[in-house]
């Protein structure tokens, strides 16, 4: 599966389009990293658990976005893009997104 952010692929043409495909995880904060991110904020620095957490977040939307383009029979995914929100107040949303297409 090609995925790009780009709406065209270099070197391939786009046969079809089969319209938007999302893929979107919820994480929670954990108690003891908001201690340790509180400490962090007095010192400054990189929040790693944090870091960590989005990373594998947005690697879980990516592979849900793959497998409902999958579904449609795409060969790859263009144009896409990344939103985050805040659900409550520990609790933020990843969402992947973009169009599935076929190519030739």
């Amino acid at each position: 599966m090609i995925i790009v952010t780009t709406q065209e692929i270099p070197g391939k043409t786009i046969k079809k389009s089969l319209g938007l495909v999302r893929g979107n995880t919820i994480r929670a904060r954990h108690v003891g990293r908001d201690i340790s991110a509180a400490l962090r904020n007095i010192v400054g620095g990189e929040i790693k658990d944090y870091t960590k957490m989005m990373a594998e977040s947005r690697e879980q939307a990516i592979d849900r976005m793959i497998e409902e383009a999958e579904g449609l029979g795409a060969d790859a995914i263009v144009g896409v893009r990344f939103t985050t929100s805040m659900i409550m107040q520990s609790a933020s949303e990843i969402l992947a997104y973009g169009t599935a297409v076929i190519l030739e």
